[in-house]
């Protein structure tokens, strides 16, 4: 389960890059009922996805060519090390690693088969307020050609650990959890194949009680469904839905847990 104890290797921290950003943070404050909060006025633009005071995720500006998407950030004790690890692994770096003041030091990676994400040196801010609550981030999923090659590129740089899940006969899904501690709780996301139509990636889920309310919503306000909502076995309600800029990010209802 994803915590803000945030153990190396674990998603920390969430941003999507936007054309409009006051037209984007509209669209999720309809959807989620995030707030915007500017994080400063020589930040380009870059501020705080907010729910009930809490940091849930973040938004800045789109660099010129890039298309609109969610980026997945994971903690790193050291972000000059592991960003020398994706490079030996295969992986390439977009932007190399820098201070964000004394909040941290970040850089922007994409791994061998296409799918980017960012890794992030806490400092004075370690990750998230709050995940796997309601309209929060509560899974990262990553979407590749080759599951096993993917799984390997990111147990090199990260030291993740898998556990093999079938939803059904035909599809093969990959549990992953960060290096230490117990692997069934502290699990966090999935390896699957690419979807149709949609380029190697890692994706956001967001917890709710009602998948269908919230898509609903997003529709209402200019978004898009890529998969409608289905109850998966073991898993929950889930749906797959795009902004209206056409960055991916989808639901989850959770299935409750025997106890």
């Amino acid at each position: 389960m994803l915590t803000t104890d945030f153990p190396a290797g674990a998603p920390c921290w969430i941003d999507l890059g936007s054309p409009d950003i006051p037209a984007t943070a509209d669209f999720y404050k309809q959807v989620f009922g995030w707030t915007y909060t500017s994080a400063g006025p020589d930040t380009g633009g870059y501020g705080f996805f907010q729910l009930n005071g809490k940091t849930v995720g973040a938004i800045g500006p789109l660099n010129e060519g890039d298309q609109s998407t969610w980026t997945t950030y994971f903690l790193t004790a050291d972000a000059d090390a592991t960003t020398k690890a994706v490079e030996q692994a295969g992986g390439s770096v977009r932007v190399a690693p820098m201070d964000v003041m004394s909040e941290g030091r970040f850089a922007q990676l994409t791994d061998p088969q296409g799918a980017d994400f960012a890794i992030w040196q806490a400092g004075s801010t370690t990750g998230l307020d709050a995940v796997s609550a309601d309209n929060a981030l509560v899974w990262a999923e990553l979407h590749t050609p080759d599951q096993d090659a993917g799984l390997e590129f990111y147990r090199k740089v990260f030291g993740w650990r898998a556990e093999t899940f079938r939803p059904d006969p035909n599809l093969l899904y990959q549990v992953i959890s960060p290096a230490d501690g117990d692997q069934q709780a502290t699990s966090f996301g999935g390896i699957a194949p690419v979807m149709q139509g949609q380029p190697p990636a890692w994706t956001p889920y967001f917890a709710t009680e009602d998948v269908d309310a919230l898509i609903a919503k997003a529709t209402a306000a200019g978004g898009s469904v890529l998969m409608p909502a289905a109850d998966v076995e073991n898993v929950g309600r889930i749906a797959w839905l795009a902004d209206p800029n056409g960055a991916p990010f989808a639901l989850l209802k959770p299935e409750p847990q025997e106890s």
